[in-house]
Order: C-alpha cells, then sequence, then structure tokens
C-alpha cells in the first residue's frame, strides 16, 4: 500500500486566495520557558489545501460539521487537464473511463507548478458548466482541484450551482500526477468545527499494491 500526501503546507509564506491574509502561526507556550511547546494558529478556514461546504456561498445550507465523516472518504479518480486552458469541457470527464465509479472527481490542471508565485492566481483552467450538471446528475461526494478555486477569481456562479447538491469542493491540491489513471482510495478530512463553511484538510490517496 502506498500513502501519497496530496495537501499542501500550511505556513506564514504560503499563497492564499487575494483579498484574505496569510496565516499566523505564533510560539503560545515554549519548552524552555514553559515544559511544553503549543503554537496558536490564526487563519481563515479556506487556508491551503481546504474544503467547501454549500453553506460557505448558500445561506441555510448544508456545513462541513453537518456532514457525516463519511462524506470526505470514497473513491476518486484523476482527471487530466493538463493540455486545457480557460474552460475545461465535459469531453474530459466522458473521456474518464472510470468517472461514472468514482465519489470523487479530481481535476488535475498542472497549475501546482505555480504554487507560491504571482501566476498561481491568473488564468488557470476552469470546469464548464456542463461538467457541474454532469456532477449534480450523478451521486459524487466531491470534487477537487490543483487550483486556487472551482470559479475564476472573482466569480462564484460555479460553486452556487455545485451546492445546490450536499456536494463538497475541494481547493488547492498536490501530487495528483503520482495517482495513477484509475480508481483509488481518497480520504479529506477537514477539521470539524462549528459553523465550518470550510476547513483546511489533509487530503490522501491510497494506492493498493
Amino acid at each position: 500500500m502506498k500513502v501519497i500526501d496530496l495537501t499542501h503546507l500550511i505556513e506564514e509564506t504560503m499563497p492564499v486566495y487575494p483579498g484574505t491574509e496569510p496565516p499566523i502561526l505564533a510560539n503560545a507556550n515554549t519548552i524552555p520557558a514553559d515544559g511544553f511547546c503549543e503554537t496558536k494558529l490564526t487563519m481563515y478556514s479556506h487556508t491551503g489545501t481546504h474544503i467547501d461546504a454549500p453553506g460557505h456561498v448558500i445561506e441555510g445550507r448544508t456545513l462541513l460539521d453537518e456532514f457525516p465523516a463519511s462524506q470526505f472518504v470514497g473513491k476518486a479518480v484523476v482527471i487530466d487537464c493538463t493540455d486545457c486552458s480557460g474552460e475545461i469541457p465535459l469531453s474530459k470527464v466522458l473521456g474518464c473511463a472510470d468517472a461514472a465509479s468514482a465519489d470523487f472527481l479530481l481535476f488535475r490542471t498542472g497549475w501546482e507548478r505555480y504554487w507560491g508565485q504571482d501566476a498561481y492566481f491568473d488564468a488557470y483552467p476552469y470546469v464548464s458548466e456542463e461538467i457541474i450538471d454532469f456532477v449534480l446528475s450523478g451521486n459524487y461526494k466531491g470534487i477537487g482541484f490543483d487550483t486556487i478555486g472551482l470559479d475564476p477569481v472573482g466569480s462564484l456562479t460555479l460553486h452556487l450551482k455545485l451546492f445546490t447538491k450536499d456536494i463538497i469542493n475541494i481547493e488547492n491540491l498536490k501530487n495528483l500526477e503520482m495517482c495513477g489513471s484509475g480508481l483509488f482510495d481518497f480520504a479529506v478530512l477537514p477539521l470539524k468545527f462549528q459553523n465550518a463553511d470550510g476547513a483546511p484538510a489533509r487530503a490522501v490517496a491510497i494506492i493498493q499494491d
């Protein structure tokens, strides 16, 4: 069995969505002074590799802490979109043999190569409304991306459409190229806090030998 970490490290110098503040990791207690070390984390709920809940953009919709833990575990497949620019067409999903059998569709655009650069926020590929319609017509638990967002920066159109159903959206994944082309076990476990519109998560792929 091989476990692949699909999660970006949370650090003070990491990229964050334009208009938000980077995380602060402060030494609240130290071993020399207190006999133990403890870090005070100050960050937005959509920092780094994270999950959006439907309640992120639609008032009264489901929040992450209201989902059962089973929502965050299942079979996933990576859809290679590295040759796409702008809108990703539905044909990319239809051309994936395992898409219909997956719980999670993870879109690999290759955009993680720009992580830490200004280019990460500019002109990244995003899915078409037809793909969102396809997802809504199925029994998917979630979709995920190696980009900063489901929508282009400044838009929420696709979020609003997706979240008419209890589906999660995962952003800022990494290492999707290591997952192969078939189905694999996938877990993306968010922090569980009250009224969670979103939360940082540890995402892993589990590849059976």
